[in-house]
């Protein structure tokens, strides 16, 4: 009986897994899949959900090369095997061959795309594969094959294939210079239409974008028109922000519907399929009567639109591969703050501005950076607050410097109280103090850019559209 161990092969992702066999004259036992013990030695947590067996009663039965779209563990349960794997996915190993021989005390992790052959060695050869996904014809329909007998793989297989039992089907699959790679799984960008939203599809342009028009995150027949074992990540920059109308009943329906019942969704099918699911969040979690918030503080939202992001965080904290990324201040492509302040200065008006809250403005561009960073360098699942770096501002202060920057007076805005500015209308109680720590996402490597830079440049680009 030897150690239980994985070991890497020439194929990245690839890994052969050497069981602990435990014989005695009444025969032997194994753990074939040891969920702790396997992942603990860096074996994919990859979730299985369907065990298959594969009977084969003579020596020299080769099934042909495929390729799937899941991962799936395989082992020998009686008898031996020479296996076969071909690196048929987008990438610089497409083609890559790797060879193991199969016995009970060995099995191997195949990922997704990798395609496989086994020829038996033995009488009476049985094996066993755990899959990540359901067969169905849908899926049958997305496999990708290599020819056995492609000179260019060279696979030394130990019975000739022309004495082989092989189905005429695998007979007739492609050379590798005719196959078609297999696709990575693709990441998703919902609310593609918003302001964040489309700072998202510039900084990731390799993904699909959907705006509402595509995918109503309200809508449950919306889920079910989706293919999600084609993706790896969903990003949901998707959400109900009108902060006042939030607290109508109207508006407080629409707000539980888009951040609450809706993440709820997304966070079912991102666990079910180990997708990873990043989702923006808001300072309105917090109830402002601390100087700081930082990861690890309890949700107190004061308003409705605030309790339906810390009910929507909740949800997305079930998720085993989530990154909850809480923002405050956004401005982007769009109405904003920022724009208006900018419009004020140039027709010539002296605003009333708030100046007893305070927090930090957040540019799209580096909230869309941020959240690259983290898909890119996959620090630890979890909570992570992104904003502008710098001081702490007032909404005057802030008001203030554009002005300045649009090359008016700072004493063109007058700072008033929230009471005073609010007074004899409806508006949704707000948080005093909205500034979140950095020092997480910082310890990851990513330091976003002093608030005061990224309104230089946001105004600079504002002028020359205008």
């Amino acid at each position: 009986m030897g150690e239980l161990g994985i070991r890497q092969t020439a194929i990245p992702g690839l890994l052969v897994i050497d069981l602990q066999v435990h014989g005695d004259a009444r025969g032997w036992f194994k753990e074939n899949w040891q969920r702790e013990k396997m992942v603990a030695l860096g074996l994919p947590d990859f979730g299985p959900v369907q065990n298959n067996m594969s009977f084969n009663p003579q020596v020299g039965v080769t099934r042909g090369i495929h390729a799937e779209p899941w991962d799936k563990l395989v082992s020998v349960a009686t008898g031996r095997a020479f296996g076969a794997w071909v690196d048929l996915r987008e990438g610089a190993s497409f083609g890559t061959v790797a060879t193991v021989e199969l016995a009970p005390d060995t099995a191997v992790f195949v990922p997704r795309g990798v395609a496989n052959s086994y020829q038996t060695l033995e009488p009476a050869t049985a094996y066993s594969y755990l899959v990540n996904d359901h067969w169905s014809p849908q899926a049958r329909a997305s496999y990708t094959y290599v020819n056995l007998a492609d000179p260019q793989l060279a696979i030394g297989w130990p019975i000739p294939l022309a004495d082989a039992e092989i189905s005429a089907a695998d007979r007739q699959h492609p050379l590798l210079a005719d196959v078609v790679a297999m696709p990575s799984r693709r990441t998703l960008v919902l609310g593609a239409n918003g302001q964040l939203g489309r700072a998202l599809a510039a900084a990731l342009p390799g993904a699909e974008a959907w705006g509402r028009d595509r995918f109503d995150i309200t809508d449950p027949a919306a889920y079910e028109a989706v293919r999600w074992q084609d993706y790896d990540t969903v990003i949901n920059a998707a959400a109900y922000t009108k902060v006042d109308a939030a607290e109508t009943p109207a508006g407080r329906r629409a707000a539980w519907a888009a951040n609450v019942i809706a993440v709820g969704r997304l966070a079912r099918l991102a666990t079910e399929h180990r997708l990873t699911l990043v989702h923006v969040s808001s300072d309105y979690v917090f109830d402002g009567t601390a100087q700081w918030h930082d990861e690890d503080e309890p949700p107190a939202p004061l308003g409705v639109y605030g309790q339906t992001k810390a009910a929507g965080d909740a949800l997305v904290g079930t998720v085993p591969r989530h990154y909850l990324v809480r923002t405050s201040w956004v401005i982007g492509d769009g109405p904003n703050f920022v724009a208006t302040m900018a419009g004020l200065a140039a027709r010539g008006i002296t605003p009333n501005v708030v100046d007893d809250q305070d927090g930090r403005l957040t540019f799209t561009d580096d909230l869309a950076a941020g959240i690259v960073h983290l898909l890119t360098s996959r620090p630890p699942y979890g909570s992570y607050h992104l904003t502008g770096d710098g001081p702490v501002q007032s909404w005057a202060d802030i008001a203030a410097d554009v002005y300045a920057l649009c090359g008016r007076a700072r004493t063109d805005v007058t700072p008033v109280s929230t009471a005073s500015y609010t007074a004899g209308k409806q508006t949704a109680p707000r948080p005093c103090h909205s500034a979140l720590t950095l020092d997480k996402i910082k310890a990851t490597g990513f330091t976003p850019r002093p608030t005061a830079e990224s309104l230089r440049a946001y105004l600079t680009d504002l002028a020359r559209v205008d």
